[in-house]
């Protein structure tokens, strides 16, 4: 590595403060390296001076490749605690992988451990009573796994960990480089610490999407089949499979080439749009529809999957401008009027057989299938599609859909005023869908990327609503407000929920996971879903707000 890239670090790291603990006068930095394709190493260094501190940093880094991935973290502040008292805020803890501060098991650092080292190698396991969302974490400490560690990282053998009274918790300030720029990394306690500090939004967000968008198109495999997706944190691979993420998938994958330009990914595409209408779909005479078949439990038809089967085969005529699959997508219209009910009501889920077997399953299936029938009809121009369209956007006015603050309802609402321009209604319901619940949108540590997908399709509802002078349905809402909170959830959401390098570094396989997407509080997973949220999330707020 060039001296003057090394050179540059230093004047990074000491441009964020003292790298120098006033209370013991002993400086303390983290390096951690990583080529890419191997999980980084971390070194930590303890001096008496800050020149003896960067004479070490400078010596481990001069050998290096120019573009590997490096973070160095000067300790910024240290607190001696209870062992007692970290197992009891570890059992306490709402959710897994949510410790975010490093940890030593003596003053000295020799047993220190980053907090991504401890979450990127999940030192702290939940219970086994812990269910995601449901319950406390219950997490505990795997003082063996830690020791095991801890000696191949630093070549010597640990002390008993568990018989420690106390550990040192501690904080860090730092940077990140891949050879190429420096990011400072945050230190704000909302979720993002650790994460590059954005340095220019627009243009960082727009790379991360490209590599997002070859990610996912990695996930496609020779037959057409996603893999499913990873827990990194363990280095499991996820077996199970679902019909709505299949076709969702593909979806988000079609807004992403879209975005990047890259056509040649369509080829993939249309192999996982061959594979999900082969293997996904049932034919019953003239209607089609897509099928689950779950490992345990028999068969079902979920209208939520039939509207993701109609949306893929909608995006990618708008996308390619080939129509090969539009008879399938009128077919898989003919199978939604099977779920209405006479009162105008869908039916949820429905046997293989075409019989019901659940009334209702999520709330959230209705703005689904409404949004899915829009876009057939902006295709087709097909009365019988209009009809049923109107039908089910009604049902939800008369319902108080607004109420449900949901991403589908909101892409619904605003994709109605294409085809209703007039109906005020819809305009309404969309509205309030998102300004009910704009406060704990704002409030929201983790990413939730369906929440900028409301918030998209809201901004450009609202803009709707002021471009045919229907301003008086904005009178009791606050939108200024709502367009910062867009703009802070899009770049909170980059950072919270995004394999970054910085981030990507402390798994198993970097390179594997740089350009997917994950949920913190299940073993950092991320599957195919979790992408297509954050990929169209993001997407839709470059392309609207530049």
């Amino acid at each position: 590595m060039k001296k003057s890239l090394i050179k540059a670090f230093r004047e990074a790291v000491m441009a964020l403060g003292s790298e120098k603990d006033l209370a013991t006068g002993r400086v303390t930095l983290a390096l951690s390296i990583s080529d890419k394709r191997h999980r980084a190493t971390t070194h930590f260094i303890r001096a008496r001076s800050v020149e003896s501190a960067w004479t070490e940093v400078t010596t481990q880094l001069a050998p290096i490749p120019q573009q590997s991935w490096v973070r160095i973290e000067a300790v910024t502040g240290v607190q001696r605690r209870p062992m007692v008292d970290l197992q009891r805020d570890l059992k306490d803890m709402t959710r897994m992988n949510f410790w975010r501060r490093g940890i030593s098991f003596d003053p000295e650092f020799k047993t220190a451990l980053l907090e991504m080292e401890i979450n990127g190698h999940e030192f702290f396991h939940p219970g086994e009573q812990h269910v995601v969302g449901k319950n406390t974490s219950d997490s505990w400490i795997d003082f063996k796994m830690i020791a095991d560690y801890l000696t191949e990282r630093d070549g010597e053998a640990c002390s008993n960990l568990a018989d420690s009274r106390y550990i040192w918790s501690f904080s860090t300030a730092g940077i990140f480089s891949d050879g190429q720029q420096i990011w400072p990394l945050s230190t704000r306690e909302d979720g993002t610490t650790g994460v590059r500090q954005l340095q220019q939004p627009k243009r960082e967000i727009g790379d991360y999407l490209r590599v997002a968008e070859s990610y996912l198109v990695r996930q496609i495999k020779e037959d057409g089949k996603f893999v499913y997706g990873y827990f990194p944190a363990t280095q499991r691979v996820l077996t199970n499979y679902n019909s709505v993420r299949h076709f969702s998938s593909i979806y988000a994958l079609l807004e992403a080439i879209a975005y990047t330009g890259q056509a040649d990914d369509l080829e993939r595409v249309r192999l996982a749009l061959r594979w999900g209408i082969d293997e996904l779909t049932i034919l019953k005479g003239q209607a089609r529809f897509a099928i689950e078949r779950p490992k345990k439990g028999t068969p079902e038809i979920k209208l939520g999957a039939q509207a993701m089967l109609i949306l893929a085969l909608c995006k990618y005529q708008e996308v390619t401008k080939d129509d090969q699959f539009a008879d399938i997508a009128l077919q898989a219209f003919r199978g939604v009027v099977a779920f209405r009910q006479p009162t105008g009501k869908f039916n949820h889920v429905l046997n293989q057989d075409l019989s019901v077997k659940d009334s209702f399953r999520v709330i959230y299936y209705e703005g689904e299938i409404a949004f899915a029938l829009i876009r057939l009809f902006e295709l087709t121009n097909n009365d019988e599609i209009h009809q049923q369209a109107q039908q089910t956007l009604d049902f939800m006015v008369q319902n108080d859909f607004g109420k449900y603050h949901d991403h589908w309802i909101a892409y619904a609402a605003n994709e109605a005023t294409q085809v209703f321009p007039d109906n005020r209604d819809y305009m309404a319901m969309g509205l309030q869908n998102a300004f009910s619940n704009l406060a704990f949108i704002e409030k929201q540590v983790s990413p939730h990327p369906t929440r900028l997908e409301l918030l998209n399709a809201t901004v450009r509802l609202i803009d709707t609503v002021r471009r045919t002078a229907n301003d008086d349905l904005l009178e009791k809402y606050d939108v200024q407000h709502l367009r910062e909170v867009w703009q802070q959830r899009a770049e909170h959401e980059l950072a919270v929920g995004a394999f970054e390098p910085e981030v990507a570094m402390f798994f198993y396989r970097p390179d594997k996971f740089y350009g997917g997407f994950f949920t913190r509080n299940d073993h950092f997973r991320t599957r195919i879903d979790d992408c297509e949220h954050f990929l169209s999330g993001l997407i839709n707020y470059v392309n609207y707000h530049y």
